[in-house]
């Protein structure tokens, strides 16, 4: 078709479904409105629909196709102009009507092609929506990178053991506080196998607005009917990094700072600015639009009524511990399975025990899953408790400790009640929406503290709750959304 040429670089089609925009060149849509003036009665139509059509796919055309595109477009306006100006006989206008009438089906076939038989320089994988996406999120820690690694590995050997049907499992780990990688476990060739999806520099995983855009890309590579999430790093409650930054002015040393001593693990690294809020974590899946199924936090202390209570609105579940998680963290190998397809809380719950009440180094560890869904009952009742009773401080002791901070901070929830309300019906209430809210549990006798050691358990709810901590570290209690709610 004259000295027409197929440019080697074009936009395929499914290019224009990925929402590359096409932007019309002035150029080029002028001269096909001079090409179709002087036939405006019989053209305007044929014109309008054509520019509708193509202005509805926001596409933008390689810069060697479209030239070509113009030049030859444009030659074909010249020849138009010339004859618009000369006396043709009629005969001769039907038959410039009939070329120029092919001259457009021609154009038409041209585009199509370039858009339906090439390809993207760098097109996306096409993805095929799934049932479940468990998310592994892993920012940066300071000095668990090596524990991490051996959590992905466990994890890995979940997935080599095919059972992903229509599930997928992705992870984000930082290597370093500046470098992060977002890759995907999958099973291929009948082994496990790490595909990355994307690589960060400086990524922002401490504030709302990292968050959102890191589960932003986990939803563009990864679209799904559920998401979970699994979150390792440093825990410390509901307690604001706003206190753990002044630390240092209260004179209280951190769980982490311990040495010479079994270690524990952590949600961020070693330094407040790589911490980062609860309230904060809640904020960033909100923005994204997202309601996990359950977050799974392989953190120190986070299974607490203050913590549950700030996420209840963006996940169905939480899992955690009430105390210090060795820094081995979860038993990815033993309760990989029940985490993947149909979650099976008493299995994680099961797998958990079973392996930390043979762990070698310590024999120590607790977890819990809460029931968000019931958090807004067992606040109405807690605030019934609190309007009528007020704790009596001199009991605190005898409370049980579920931490190695001296002053204690996070205290057994069922046990500070009991000794809370002395009405005996209320506190048959309040144990029965608990054990609703906390379905599952298990503890081992003891549970380890890096600043203290082993520390017997007589009590387990498997939820713990700050309202009676004197610690400066939880000043801020009463700024929570659960103290508001029951007080």
């Amino acid at each position: 078709m004259d000295n027409l040429q197929s440019s080697q670089k074009s936009v395929s089609l499914q290019c224009v479904f990925h929402s590359i925009r096409f932007k019309v060149n002035k150029g080029w849509s002028k001269a096909l409105l001079l090409f179709l003036c002087p036939y405006v009665s019989y053209w305007t139509f044929v014109y309008s629909r054509i520019t509708l059509f193509f202005s509805r796919f926001a596409v933008t055309l390689e810069k060697d196709t479209f030239r070509l595109y113009s030049e030859y477009i444009n030659q074909k306006v010249l020849f138009l102009r010339y004859i618009s100006r000369s006396n043709f006989n009629s005969d001769k206008t039907m038959k410039t009507e009939r070329k120029y009438y092919h001259l457009i089906k021609s154009v038409i076939v041209i585009l199509f092609l370039s858009f339906g038989m090439t390809s993207c320089e760098k097109e996306d994988p096409v993805i095929v929506p799934t049932e479940q996406t468990v998310f592994m999120y892993l920012p940066w820690s300071t000095n668990l990178t090596s524990n991490f690694y051996q959590n992905i590995s466990d994890l890995e050997s979940v997935v080599g053991k095919n059972i992903l049907k229509n599930e997928r499992v992705i992870v984000f780990m930082c290597t370093t506080a500046t470098k992060a990688t977002l890759f995907e476990l999958t099973y291929e060739n009948g082994k496990s196998a790490r595909k990355t999806l994307k690589e960060y520099t400086d990524p922002a995983y401490t504030t709302a607005e990292g968050i959102t855009s890191i589960l932003n890309d986990v939803q563009r590579y990864s679209p799904t009917k559920r998401y979970a999430m699994v979150i390792g790093c440093h825990g410390m409650g509901w307690i604001p990094v706003s206190n753990s930054k002044s630390r240092s002015g209260l004179r209280t040393k951190m769980h982490w700072e311990y040495e010479n001593v079994p270690m524990t693990r952590y949600f961020g690294g070693l330094e407040p600015q790589y911490q980062t809020d609860i309230t904060t974590l809640a904020k960033g899946i909100s923005n994204a639009g997202l309601k996990m199924e359950y977050i799974l936090f392989d953190d120190c202390y986070m299974s607490s009524v203050e913590v549950a209570y700030d996420l209840k609105d963006v996940t169905d579940y939480l899992i955690g511990s009430t105390s210090e998680v060795m820094a081995y963290g979860m038993p990815y190998a033993e309760i990989g399975q029940y985490l993947i397809g149909k979650v099976d809380y008493e299995g994680i719950c099961d797998g958990f025990y079973s392996f930390y009440s043979n762990y070698s180094e310590m024999p120590c560890g607790t977890i819990a899953v809460t029931d968000c869904s019931e958090l807004d009952n067992l606040a109405a009742i807690m605030k019934e408790i609190n309007h009528q009773y007020t704790f009596d401080s001199s009991l605190t002791s005898s409370l049980q400790r579920l931490d190695g901070y001296n002053p204690v901070i996070f205290f057994d929830y069922g046990d500070y009640v009991s000794k809370l309300c002395p009405d005996k019906t209320l506190v048959a209430q309040f144990n029965e929406q608990l054990n609703r809210t906390v379905p599952f549990k298990r503890n081992t006798e003891y549970f380890y503290s890096m600043s203290r050691g082993e520390v017997k358990i007589n009590t387990f709810s498997g939820i713990t709750i700050s309202d009676p901590s004197t610690h400066s570290l939880a000043s801020k209690k009463e700024e929570t959304a659960w103290y508001a709610a029951t007080h």
